[in-house]
């Protein structure tokens, strides 16, 4: 199965071709070892690329987000989009877009979405994950949550994957390139690179 670029750009989200390539390559790779979790859904794009992948081997993909948006999506930050704005109960709402996303790819057969924050999601979670997304919220306070409460379910010769790793500060906020740091100071990973701001991890204990 090969990505539909022309598909894939109409779902809203943020992600560079090359690094969709990426984490799509890496995904198909983990899912023939069991399932994978990403933990920040949006409206579906980065579920549509580990989806394809995933269901290439069979496997399935658990995709956690509240749908509420993160800190920068809310009305008045930088990244507020008002197409997600539901007036009705003065909230963003991207679930539809999301459903939305995963049907038209094909993908409800692959796609298993939990609906809830991923601090609740994690608190009884007790299956093994072949790879673990990190795409969520981008405070360090919520980028080191979900590192610690996912980041012990990986398997050995799993993956890490976290997404918009800036090296240079002035180009993008820090918590994503600081667990990035805190998972190699670990030694519990070893470096895949860096694809743009994507970077791949593989646990080796």
């Amino acid at each position: 199965m090969t990505i539909d670029f022309g598909f894939s750009e109409t779902i809203k989200g943020f992600m560079a071709d090359n690094e969709a390539r990426c984490l799509y390559d890496t995904a198909l790779t983990a899912s023939a070892m069991g399932p994978c979790l990403e933990i920040g859904s949006y409206c579906g794009k980065s579920a549509y690329f580990i989806g394809l992948a995933c269901r290439e081997n069979g496997s399935v993909l658990y995709s956690i987000d509240h749908h509420r948006g993160s800190e920068e999506q809310q009305p008045g930050q930088e990244y507020f989009d008002p197409d997600l704005y539901d007036s009705s109960y003065g909230v963003i709402n991207t679930f539809e877009f999301f459903r939305q996303t995963i049907k038209q790819a094909g993908l409800d057969e692959t796609v298993i979405p939990v609906v809830t924050s991923s601090a609740t999601a994690g608190k009884m979670w007790a299956t093994p994950i072949a790879m673990l997304f990190i795409d969520g919220g981008h405070t360090f306070e919520a980028a080191f949550n979900d590192y610690q409460t996912w980041a012990g379910h990986i398997v050995s010769g799993g993956f890490l994957v976290i997404h918009d790793i800036f090296m240079d500060p002035a180009a993008g906020g820090q918590a994503p390139r600081q667990i990035y740091e805190m998972a190699l100071d670990s030694h519990q990973y070893q470096t895949m690179g860096l694809t743009g701001t994507l970077g791949v991890l593989r646990k080796i204990q």
